[in-house]
Order: structure tokens, then C-alpha cells, then sequence
């Protein structure tokens, strides 16, 4: 209980320095939200989306779950993405994960986890397309590292395959989606270079038509 009484006191001091700062910081907050990007990431506790770019409440639209993946049943993650890319009209959406990711780790054993087991499956299935690159990385860490990289790639590509995003591209181009990979061990992010703001990298197969799609 000590340390829960600690997060509300946590939270009063927090707000008496937002509001020495900036007194109608919270005003500002309550009129609305308009953030430029939306973020997919890792439900691990160490990578806090707001902190590790520097931005601010208000600044970053967040969505994430086990191993910051992109499942095209997840009614919850699709809510999200509809929200953030038709309301609020966000630029860029980012795929972050992070090295020394729990749920990439549990795909890569043969252990059973219980319940989550269903979720990492979708992880074991990315490392099913990679698997014969991942294998001639003989340093397991190495390998883990490299499966993190190609599981945000996989689901960048994930992203560029819903509707959602191909609508929107079909109206304005926008938004950029990106694949980063944040390391915890130094708090910097890589960014995979892999940007993409049109369906034409992708197989003929997953291209919507515009204007079928618009109907």
C-alpha cells in the first residue's frame, strides 16, 4: 500500500510542476487532442512511448501490446489505428520494439507460457518467414537481436496491408509509417529505414484498388 499511496502522491507533485510551469497547461489538455503521431509498441515497462522521444502529453497517440505486433483480427489495435489515422489525422505512425523483448524471446523457445501461447504464435510465424536467415546467426543473442529488427519490419508491412492505411494513402499519401527498434541498454533508437507511405512495395496480391475500397 506504501507504494501505491506513493503513485498518487507522485501525481499531486507532478501536476503542481506542470502548473507552476504552465498554468493553463492542463486547460490546454481538456480542450482536445490533435497528435501527430501514433505509436505501436511493446507493452514492456521500460519503454515508456512519451519519454524516450522527449514528447510531451497530448504529442503521441499509443497502442501496445505483447512484442508490438500488428495482428489483423485485433478489433483492438484496428479501433485504434481507424481512430488516430480518420479522426485525429495523424502523419506518422511508428512500430517500435525494443531488444531484449520478452515475448520474441518466448517465440524463439518451445517452451508453453499458458494463454499467451496464442499471441506468440503470430511472433513464431515471422520467425517461420525469416527462419533461414535467423538460423545462420549462430550467437543466440545476435539472432534474438535480428528477430526483434524483422518482427517491426514484418509488422510495418502489416500496417501498409489493412485498408485503413491504403484508404488513406489513396486520399493523401499520408501517414508514414516507420520501424524503429529502441535499445534499452543505452536508451537510443535505431531506425530501420524502412518508411513507407504507398502500397506499391507490396505484393499485387495485398494492393487494394482506391477506388473499390472508397465505394
Amino acid at each position: 500500500m506504501e507504494l501505491y499511496k506513493k503513485f498518487l502522491s507522485n501525481n499531486r507533485a507532478w501536476v503542481e510542476s506542470m502548473l507552476n510551469t504552465d498554468p493553463e497547461y492542463f486547460k490546454r489538455l481538456a480542450d482536445g487532442q490533435k497528435p501527430p503521431l501514433l505509436w505501436i509498441g511493446c507493452a514492456d515497462s521500460r519503454v515508456p512511448a512519451n519519454e524516450i522521444i522527449g514528447a510531451l502529453p497530448g504529442e503521441v497517440f499509443v497502442h501496445r501490446n505483447i512484442a508490438n505486433m500488428v495482428v489483423h483480427t485485433d478489433m483492438n489495435m484496428l479501433s485504434v489505428l481507424d481512430y488516430a489515422v480518420n479522426v485525429l489525422e495523424v502523419q506518422h505512425v511508428i512500430v517500435c520494439g525494443h531488444y531484449g523483448c520478452g515475448g520474441v524471446r518466448a517465440a524463439m523457445s518451445n517452451q508453453q507460457f499458458g494463454l499467451i501461447d496464442n499471441w506468440i504464435r503470430h511472433i513464431k510465424d515471422v520467425y517461420r518467414f525469416h527462419q533461414e536467415e535467423l538460423e545462420e546467426i549462430t550467437d543466440l543473442k545476435a539472432r534474438e537481436n535480428r528477430f526483434v529488427e524483422l518482427n517491426v519490419i514484418e509488422q510495418v508491412y502489416d500496417l501498409s496491408k489493412t485498408s485503413i492505411i491504403q484508404n488513406s494513402w489513396s486520399k493523401s499519401k499520408s501517414p508514414y509509417i516507420h520501424g524503429w527498434v529502441y535499445d534499452i541498454g543505452n536508451g537510443l533508437i535505431r531506425d530501420l529505414n524502412v518508411s513507407i507511405n504507398e502500397n506499391s512495395d507490396l505484393p499485387k496480391v495485398y494492393q487494394f484498388d482506391a477506388v473499390e475500397a472508397l465505394k
